[in-house]
């Protein structure tokens, strides 16, 4: 069979390159690494992994001192672990410790230790998204990601929980969303307190209708900004992209476990040929064992790209590693869509509201040089200048409120553009770091694969080739 990864030749077309030039490192970086000197990237290391040689740059370098700061200042620290699975009369669910530790001094105390539930992270998410709309709300893995999985599976929990834990690191790392009195209470509220506080907010009716205004304002907007309409396209394409490559590693994971079927299968068959070859059995012998050492190296190859603790029977089931988090980036790009929604419907309410004021102030003007006399109040017999005079205090007070409106609303929306571009070059920021860890991930795996396949012929060629040398040996 041929190699699994060749499937994805036939597609690398439909990947350009333009998305992805922030994964890589500038020019001025790549001069930065000192390859030549003592200090720099060991050139003849034959055992040098990826993530090694880059351990040695000076991008790493700074990188790890830019993340030990970050931790030094850091004064909130959640972590998710401890599923515990409970059974009663009506359901059975699962739920997650919280561990919480904080030097703030809005928290009454310095640790917390809580148990939540999938229900209860996502009203936090919904909570997020209603008091902060100009923010990007980290997304939740779906509820059933994991196809055929028990949701009770060690395996399905262990997925659940890392999801779990980067949605609480993201929210941990915000300057802003890590203050969420909502987010405090999921972690410091005892159960029968979070079930009452749960209660409150708006109910399931309002949050429709906020869907439904927030998703008919991107379609009605007129001037909206460029640089967010070039975000809503760069973003539409990612997500494109991603789809097509978890499509892909799905399909090569599957291809992968059909090359170990099949390699499980013809390996016996060069063992069972040995014992009734004898001038043959030392070639055979070797090759059997080059087989079965590719073998094992395919499977470590995808239990590592999958995650350790799997069987061979699940592997086709798991999104794994590499297809997680390709799949939470493919939710980042519905949470990024609607977070531009909340704001069209922001810049929406504020163009709506200068319309109206400038029609009032319209309206003023037509009202000083229009003719009061023939005006409905002055056919009910009123004064003409009266009722002038009453119309243009009314319109007056109008839109000195209108004016204090429309103040208010484009405050709000210059706020949200802000907010919203602060949020979008740090998810920038992570997303380059997500996908370069992952890529030297998968960069080590494909080394060590080929590494010791290359090893395990290399090492059957002078069995093999002692094999014929016996023979000319005998024929003489």
């Amino acid at each position: 069979m041929a190699d699994p990864l060749s499937a994805a030749a036939a597609e690398r077309e439909l990947f350009g390159d333009e998305d992805f030039e922030d994964l890589s490192p500038s020019s001025d970086q790549l001069n930065s690494i000192n390859l030549g000197s003592d200090d720099g990237i060991p050139l003849d290391s034959e055992n040098s992994t990826t993530a090694d040689l880059l351990e040695g740059s000076g991008i790493r370098n700074l990188e790890l001192e830019d993340e030990q700061m970050d931790n030094e200042t850091k004064d909130l620290f959640i972590v998710v672990d401890n599923p515990e699975k409970h059974v009663t009369t009506m359901e059975s669910y699962i739920t997650f410790k919280i561990t919480t530790k904080t030097t703030r001094c809005d928290f009454d105390n310095h640790e917390y230790s809580v148990r939540r539930r999938y229900n209860d992270f996502l009203w936090l998410r919904q909570r997020l998204e209603e008091t902060q709309p100009s923010h990007l709300i980290p997304p939740l893995p779906e509820k059933h990601s994991l196809r055929r999985l028990d949701r009770f599976s060690p395996e399905f929990l262990k997925n659940r929980e890392k999801a779990l834990q980067k949605f609480m690191s993201r929210l941990e790392d915000h300057p802003v969303l890590s203050f969420n009195e909502h987010l405090k209470v999921f972690l410091t509220a005892k159960q029968f307190e979070f079930q009452a506080y749960k209660k409150q907010g708006s109910g399931f009716i309002s949050r429709t209708a906020d869907s439904l205004r927030n998703l008919s304002a991107s379609y009605m907007m007129k001037n909206r900004s460029p640089e967010f309409t070039m975000l809503q396209e760069y973003i539409q394409t990612f997500g494109e992209k991603l789809g097509t490559m978890d499509r892909i590693q799905q399909r090569l994971v599957k291809e992968q476990m059909e090359y170990v079927t099949e390699l499980n299968e013809i390996g016996p068959v060069f063992t069972l040929w040995s014992n009734s070859e004898d001038e043959l059995s030392t070639a055979l012998t070797a090759v059997a064992h080059s087989i079965e050492t590719c073998c094992n190296a395919v499977q470590e190859s995808v239990l590592t790209h999958l995650g350790q603790g799997l069987s061979l029977e699940h592997i086709s089931e798991t999104e794994g590693e590499f297809g997680q988090s390709l799949k939470e980036y493919i939710l980042y790009v519905e949470a990024v869509k609607a977070v531009l929604r909340r704001r069209d419907a922001m810049q929406m309410e504020y163009e709506l509201a200068a319309e109206e004021l400038q029609k009032k102030k319209d309206e003023k003007e037509a009202v000083k040089i229009s003719d009061p006399s023939f005006s409905f109040g002055s056919l009910l017999g009123k004064d003409p200048s009266e009722v002038k005079q009453g119309k243009r205090e009314k319109l007056e007070q109008q839109i000195e409120e209108l004016a204090k409106e429309v103040e208010r609303l484009n405050d709000r929306t210059v706020c949200a553009d802000s907010d919203l571009k602060a949020d979008m070059e740090r998810w920038h920021k992570f997303k380059r770091k997500d996908f370069r860890d992952l890529f030297i991930k998968m960069a080590d795996k494909q080394i060590s694969f080929y590494e010791k396949s290359l090893k395990a012929w290399e090492d059957a060629i002078p069995l093999i080739q002692n094999t014929e040398q016996e023979t000319k040996k005998e024929e003489d």
